[in-house]
């Protein structure tokens, strides 16, 4: 038996002794006393009865070992030209002020502070002062638009707001404190206060009673000592895509957040303490979560946060240089940002005048990762190139090959197999499991392993009702997928219609929301069109209302300024087309998934269902107009 099916073995036939054994990663001010606790199952808890701080265990305790002057986090900021080195003991003094301050604005253990900041050093300050004192931060995106921002504000209902006056693009200036200020009125939960870190790009006013600047209220503030956090309590919430309506708050626990992430850091990625990991993703995301913040700073690594782009900041050289400059280890990205290279340096000629000797792996997820964007990697690399898999509510991998103990050969396709922890099935509609190399849903049998998500944030019944109550006794992942012989997955698709925009999950149902708010829109559809840069696109299908005479280039222009407006630029929304009528059911279903292969030129059946056959070859005539569907697909029988 190899060691990695050995580790899996142990881990699903004895979990309280595998993460038992795990938990020693961590340093505990009190021992759990139940390893797995399944009274209130299928709401499994870990470490019950435990008791650590997320913060002591990713700086102070590194600061005591002796290791205060090694660096922590290596700010890299092309679009500023500004980089920073920050060690654990700067860190360790920056984070206990910070903490100090929200103490001083009355913030307790428990409360929430929504984070609505850039890619600086400050907002992994922010996350790991909230986990210091127990407060539970909820960060969001600083791309999302103000109305998003309200609702998680009115859902998350926090205390503070720490924010920043704006972030920067390579395409510009992205003003935050509009934004957050716009929120804020139209939030019906009131914010006690904001904290706002002025940054000299774009200069913002202060709300009197209520905003106060950051750096001058920090330097004024006590340091803050690491407070006793039960393992069960949560860290922190991280919404993703809703169809409607309120988006989920996945909730992360203490106690199994930190011993999955040490654990999966030295395992799953090869890195232990003084070593420089580098995930290019952002802190909204649960990767800057995972692996920005918490994973490297957990094993006492050292963390590069990267303010700039794959290209455009300066050329599709800028990671490269980055990783020699740094001695990067283990890289992280998204198969969009090499897509994103291999287009603008189709030889990788910008690869060559750097030394990458220091560089052993580089990590693919976010979305599903082809086959010639691994082997292009690869092979201008020469480097082991690793897909892997896992989504917002695992919060680290489900499946990837453990490169820090027992590397597996590489099939482009497949992020390997399960991680130790996971117990991954296919099923088919009926519950029962399909055969090798068979498509079916992919689901992960109960209970998920620590570091996974709980439950939803104060909704566990809507926790049950989306994801537990396909299948009794599986957590159904939303994805569609196979096993091969050998025990490699194979993510093929999303179950529902969910699509991913160079690696961020955006709902369609949103889109669609957004599109109907248009005073000339009766209805739309929003199918994920294939992109090779982005991965998807969404495309928009929209119905007018009867006697609407919009002109097509102004309805154009407003749809997508209305939807910049509402879902923000992160939505990449640019395909848009007015349609007689949609193809729908006789029930009055929208044919999504039919229309998708359209623009995707795949063979479709003609749906036994469907209301008007015709509706479909209006739809393929619009999609070729727009530059999909190119061919005209025939229609199987």
């Amino acid at each position: 038996m190899d060691q990695g099916l050995e580790l899996h073995t142990r881990s699903i036939e004895q979990p309280e002794a595998f993460w038992g054994e795990a938990a020693k990663l961590i340093d505990w001010q009190r021992n759990a006393e139940q390893v797995l606790n399944s009274s209130a199952a299928p709401l499994y808890r870990w470490f019950s009865g435990g008791a650590l701080n997320t913060c002591y265990n990713a700086v102070d305790r590194h600061v005591e070992a002796g290791r205060g002057e090694q660096i922590a986090i290596e700010y890299v900021s092309p679009v500023t030209g500004h980089n920073r080195s920050i060690n654990y003991l700067s860190l360790q003094k920056q984070v206990a002020r910070l903490a100090g301050l929200l103490k001083s604005l009355g913030v307790e253990k428990g409360d929430r502070v929504v984070i609505y900041m850039p890619m600086v050093p400050e907002t992994a300050f922010a996350m790991l002062a909230c986990a210091r004192i127990g407060a539970i931060h909820s960060v969001v995106f600083g791309g999302f638009a103000a109305n998003e921002l309200a609702t998680r504000i009115n859902d998350a209902k926090p205390k503070v707001v720490l924010s920043a006056s704006c972030g920067i693009e390579p395409s510009g200036v992205v003003a935050y404190k509009p934004l957050l200020d716009d929120a804020l009125a139209q939030a019906s939960h009131k914010v006690d206060n904001c904290v706002i870190l002025a940054r000299p790009q774009y200069q913002c006013e202060l709300t009197d009673g209520r905003d106060l600047d950051w750096y001058s209220a920090v330097a004024d503030a006590p340091e803050a000592e690491c407070e006793v956090i039960a393992a069960t309590d949560p860290l922190y919430i991280l919404y993703t895509s809703g169809t409607t309506g309120t988006p989920k708050g996945v909730v992360r626990d203490n106690g199994g957040h930190a011993v999955a992430l040490a654990w999966s850091m030295s395992h799953i990625y090869n890195i232990e303490a003084g070593d420089v990991f580098w995930a290019a993703s952002d802190v909204g995301w649960v990767v800057g979560h995972s692996y920005i913040v918490y994973g490297p700073l957990l094993v006492g690594a050292t963390t590069l946060l990267y303010e700039g782009k794959p290209v455009g900041t300066p050329d599709a050289g800028a990671f490269w240089q980055t990783i020699a400059k740094y001695k990067v280890k283990s890289f992280f990205t998204a198969p969009t940002a090499i897509r994103a290279i291999k287009r603008e340096d189709p030889d990788g000629e910008l690869i060559k005048p750097y030394d990458l000797s220091c560089l052993g792996q580089v990590f693919l997820a976010g979305e599903r990762c082809d086959p010639d964007t691994l082997e292009w990697c690869q092979s201008k690399l020469d480097k082991p190139v690793i897909d892997h898999w896992w989504q917002t509510e695992t919060g680290w991998p489900v499946a990837a090959n453990l490169m820090g103990v027992a590397p597996l050969p590489v099939k482009p396709g497949s992020p390997a197999r399960a991680v130790p922890g996971y117990q991954v099935e296919v099923l088919d509609a009926m519950g029962e499991q399909v055969g090798a190399n068979e498509t079916g849903n992919v689901v992960i049998k109960l209970p998920l392993p620590p570091g996974t998500l709980p439950t939803l944030w104060q909704n566990d019944q809507r926790y049950q009702d989306s994801y537990l109550s396909m299948y009794d006794g599986y957590y159904l992942t939303g994805d569609a997928g196979y096993i091969d012989e050998d025990g490699y997955l194979y993510i093929m698709s999303r179950i529902d219609d969910i699509i991913n925009v160079a690696g961020h999950r955006l709902s369609t149902g949103r889109f669609e929301e957004v599109l109907c708010q248009h005073d000339s829109v009766a209805e739309a559809a929003v199918i994920g069109v294939s992109d090779k840069l982005k991965g998807q696109l969404p495309l928009g299908l929209v119905v007018l209302k009867a006697g609407a005479r919009a002109d097509h280039d102004v309805l154009y222009k407003e749809l997508l300024t209305l939807v910049r407006s509402e879902i923000g630029p992160v939505a990449a929304f640019k395909l848009v087309s007015a349609v007689p009528k949609l193809p729908k059911t006789r029930s009055g279903k929208i044919l999504r998934a039919t229309m998708r292969k359209i623009a995707d030129n795949q063979d479709y059946k003609m749906p036994a269902t469907i209301e008007d056959p015709q509706t479909l070859d209006i739809v393929q005539n619009t999609l070729t107009r727009m530059g999909y569907s190119k061919a005209l697909t025939q229609a199987v029988s």
